[in-house]
């Protein structure tokens, strides 16, 4: 498969950043949005942007899809015209939006059904890691598709995980995500109890980290952006929110109870007036502003 080309449809933070790390590794990059600010930063970056959506799906040699909602991405990939329409050789999509395996499993079937491939790839590393191509990709789809675009996705990511068939990348997604949700919630928990107790935060982080009660949350969120209270990593609560219900809603497609991510799915949702979904999502593991919300 020749790969000059590579289309990137959403040029948000991650986006944009992909964008970037695909034409420094040599690609010809043609992008997105339905944002003219987003246009107007994709251009200043030196990536060239296309009027119509349809110009993107009609050229590129392979596709990367970031957008919001597994709605957004089923809908581009089968509008009217677009890739599905389009003859002639294979073209995988790569979409690293974090959806529901369903959504992925249908458009995967819709897209074989024209000739075309789909992988679900999200990611993992925020916009820092977009920009760098250090993400982290667990994908899920075909082996063939998976090698047809594996320097695309090495131009954007450190670490390539294959999971599985189609679906499968969603699903390991949505597992992390549900953890890193109750870390920031069980971490805010924790160092709200050990200022109260008389022990300052940054000394208990020295501890946990150190010791067996360590994760990304302690590790990385807190001490980045909660500490300094900079809060900026890029990743929104309503994001977040939207991942822990993607994934009680796969429970439940399933057959099981999780009682604690179902907590974890309630706190989140009970606390929107505190942290609005455009908040960035780790001031959920802000203990200094615990008194405030309504579940401590």
């Amino acid at each position: 498969m020749e790969l000059s080309t590579i289309g990137v449809v959403g040029l948000g933070q991650m986006g944009l950043g992909m964008a970037s790390s695909l034409l420094r590794a040599g690609f010809t990059v043609l992008g997105h949005d339905i944002s003219p600010a987003r246009q107007e930063a994709a251009r200043a970056a030196g990536i060239a942007v296309a009027a119509a959506q349809q110009e993107v799906l009609a050229q590129a040699d392979a596709l990367v899809f970031s957008l919001p909602y597994a709605r957004d991405v089923e809908a581009v990939a089968t509008a009217p015209g677009g890739l599905l329409a389009r003859p002639g050789r294979r073209v995988v999509l790569i979409d690293t939006s974090t959806s529901d395996p369903v959504t992925t499993r249908r458009l995967a079937a819709r897209l074989e059904a024209a000739g075309h491939g789909l992988l679900d790839a999200p990611v993992s590393g925020g916009p820092a890691g977009a920009a760098a191509g250090s993400l982290t990709m667990m994908v899920g789809g075909t082996a063939g598709d998976l090698a047809a675009v594996r320097p695309v996705l090495e131009a954007m990511a450190a670490k390539l995980v294959h999971v599985g068939a189609s679906g499968a990348g969603n699903i390991a997604k949505l597992v992390n995500n549900m953890l890193v949700a109750a870390h920031l919630v069980t971490a805010r928990e924790a160092l709200r109890l050990s200022e109260a107790a008389g022990l300052p935060a940054a000394e208990a982080l020295a501890v946990i980290n150190a010791a067996t009660g360590r994760s990304a949350a302690t590790e990385v969120m807190v001490p980045r952006w909660v500490l300094p209270g900079g809060f900026d990593s890029g990743f929104t609560a309503g994001l977040m929110r939207k991942d822990v219900r993607l994934a009680a809603e796969l429970a439940e497609a399933v057959g099981l109870d999780l009682p604690l991510a179902a907590l974890v799915q309630r706190l989140w949702a009970e606390e929107a007036s505190a942290l609005p979904d455009a908040a960035d999502f780790t001031r959920m593991a802000d203990y200094r502003a615990a008194e405030e919300a309504p579940h401590g």
